[in-house]
């Protein structure tokens, strides 16, 4: 395999705090490697060493020359006055600055070089640039090409970003947390995506399950060095064990060797001077083996539920909705005791707006909730990462409670408590904005379980949290003594955690299904199966039947195919135009009423036209 990318001997500090010591590996033509580490590691800032995005303090990074690599940041960034379609085009690739040269060319008196750029744009299949950005987008639910990207929310910002990485079809993919932002259908398309690829691919995510179906090979920094597994996470997580064993072990015999050596280099030290000098090097060696120690902290939630009654939480008759969107249609549910319930769905089907009526942040159009009165929640939300960036971290717990009470008398101070939470002594006495993002995350885990609560409702928790962390949330929430709601898209996570799972389809249509994700996932693609089956034709066997043949897109398609594009783009303005007129709060009740129902008919038939445009664009042209 041809060698994409070397990295040796590479250090990166900050201050005082060493992320990575003289680490090397490389990347090799169709390698898909997935990189792990506890959150504050600096996994992220490895990415961003290789993309030329960071510096560092030692070392070299070498580049195959002409090799082409597309980078997805955690955190993308657009000018604000581009369209969606534009941020597409937003990117110094081969392709993209060939269609630049091209647009120029054709603005030039006389088109000088025209016929070369032609050359070049049929061999880098240039003229399919547009099309496929659009699938794209359409794949990850992007549909208004021409909204601005200042209007997009973070999560949509991220799927455009993705898309842009994704066009290009680069040697070498980075990926950081790729997953986060997208429903399940979109993980599930992107995992088969990245499968059916030739990409080379770096990647950091928190999704085992896309880690372990796409990655070849599992990089892990721990302790400022990395270690090398050669197969996915299902392996990583056997040899890793093996090594921790392994190390374990060197670190008892090197314990007793240290020792017998330290009592002899303790003896007649008035002539240390004639001691053999191989058995003072040998002792020194001895000594920094002893003296590690295997970093395989865990976050240790061992923190008690309050005491939860019989009566929980009670919904009935719940109705919600925003003009012509359906969120709760006619809802009811009786919590019981202990229950672990999942919900999932599509971005846009009403989950986080059905937690925050529960919580009682949004109120129904019609129903009532009855809250038992021995309940306390602990809410841990999409958008509840509000802390002072000045503050130390130690004062953002001491604010909440200086002692945390765990039942049975036991206590532990505010210091103790973020201990467990791998906060470091140096660490709480930094101030908060020095932490990264899956630390900031770790720490509002810590103040939402601090109080004690009996019902968690965790709104995707799993966003930005390491592994490790993740591993340990997840055994405490299967012992918690009290009532768990979880929104998550982490397929691992939920099949780990939940009991069964509300599921929304949209349009207030909501159904319990008793299983976890995989279960669901399972039944769903066999009753879709029996579906298809059900509505295919009787085969007519004298019909002449071509498989292999790749049928060509017709003239008549191919004028539907222009037409279907501009219907969409002016669908998608009136669109634009209605949610417009119906947030500018000017409306009689008979215009709002009569707009609503326009948005619903227009959503409708952009999504048929959506279907219809991506069949025919399967279509060779």
């Amino acid at each position: 395999m041809a060698s994409y990318m070397q990295v040796d001997g590479l250090t990166k500090s900050f201050g005082d705090l060493v992320l990575f010591n003289e680490i090397s590996f490389g990347i090799a033509e169709g390698q898909r490697i997935g990189l792990i580490a506890k959150n504050g590691s600096g996994k992220t800032t490895l990415l961003n060493i290789i993309a030329g995005k960071e510096g560092y303090d030692a070392g070299n990074i070498v580049f195959r020359r002409d090799l082409r690599v597309a980078y997805l940041e955690q955190d993308p960034q657009y000018p604000e006055d581009l369209t969606v379609l534009e941020a597409c085009f937003h990117s110094n690739n081969e392709t993209v600055q060939l269609i630049k040269e091209y647009e120029a060319c054709m603005e030039t008196k006389g088109n000088p070089g025209l016929q070369e750029l032609l050359i070049r744009m049929d061999h880098e299949k240039a003229w399919d640039y547009e099309r496929k950005a659009k699938q794209i987008l359409s794949q990850l639910k992007i549909r208004n090409f021409d909204q601005l990207v200042k209007h997009l929310s973070g999560g949509q910002l991220k799927r455009v970003a993705l898309a842009n990485t994704l066009i290009t079809e680069p040697d070498l993919l980075i990926l950081d947390e790729p997953t986060n932002h997208l429903d399940l259908d979109m993980t599930e398309w992107l995992e088969e995506y990245l499968r059916r690829t030739n990409v080379s691919l770096l990647m950091v995510t928190h999704d085992r399950y896309f880690l372990d179906r796409v990655c070849s090979e599992i990089i892990e920094i721990d302790n400022k060095q990395v270690y090398q597994y050669k197969g996915n996470y299902s392996y990583y997580l056997e040899k890793r064990q093996e090594r921790i064993d392994a190390t374990n072990s060197e670190i008892e015999r090197a314990n007793n060797l240290y020792r017998t050596e330290l009592d002899w280099m303790r003896r007649m030290p008035q002539a240390r001077a004639h001691k053999a000098k191989y058995r003072q090097d040998a002792f020194y060696e001895i000594e920094k083996v002893a003296k590690q120690r295997f970093n395989n902290d865990n976050v240790k939630l061992d923190v008690k539920a309050s005491y939860i009654g019989s009566k929980i939480f009670e919904a009935d008759h719940l109705y919600k909705s925003f003009g012509d969107l359906k969120i709760l249609e006619d809802f009811s549910y009786i919590f019981a005791r202990y229950e672990k319930m999942g919900i999932v769905g599509n971005n846009g089907t009403g989950k986080s707006t059905f937690i925050k009526i529960l919580m009682g942040q949004a109120q129904p159009d019609k129903g009532t909730i009855d809250i038992g009165e021995t309940v306390r929640f602990g809410y841990y939300s999409q958008d509840g990462l509000q802390f002072d960036d000045q503050m130390k971290v130690i004062d953002v717990v001491q604010e909440i409670a200086e002692v945390i009470e765990l039942g049975d008398g036991k206590k532990l101070t505010a210091s103790q408590f973020l201990q467990h939470f791998l906060f470091t002594p140096e660490t709480q006495h930094s101030y908060v904005y020095k932490l990264s993002g899956g630390e900031r995350r770790r720490l509002y885990l810590c103040t939402v379980l601090m109080r004690n609560p009996n019902f968690l409702v965790l709104d995707e928790p799993t966003n930005d949290l390491d592994i490790i962390t993740l591993n340990v949330l997840e055994d405490y929430l299967v012992n918690f003594k009290g009532c768990v709601i979880v929104v998550s898209h982490d397929r691992y996570f939920m099949d780990k955690v939940v009991d069964h799972l509300l599921v929304f389809n949209g349009q207030g249509d909501i159904r319990d299904f008793p299983g976890n994700y995989s279960d669901y996932r399972d039944w769903n693609e066999a009753k879709k199966q029996k579906e298809k089956e059900a509505e295919k034709p009787k085969e007519d066997k004298t019909a002449r039947v071509r498989t292999n043949d790749k049928r060509k897109m017709s003239y008549k398609e191919k004028m539907e195919y222009a037409q279907i594009e501009k219907e969409l783009e002016d669908l998608e303005q009136e669109k634009a135009d209605l949610e417009a007129d119906l947030c500018s709060g000017s409306l009689s009740a008979a215009s709002l009423t009569e707009k609503s129902k326009r948005i619903a008919e227009l959503i409708d038939l952009i999504d048929e036209k959506t279907m219809r445009w991506l069949e025919l664009s399967e279509i060779e042209e």
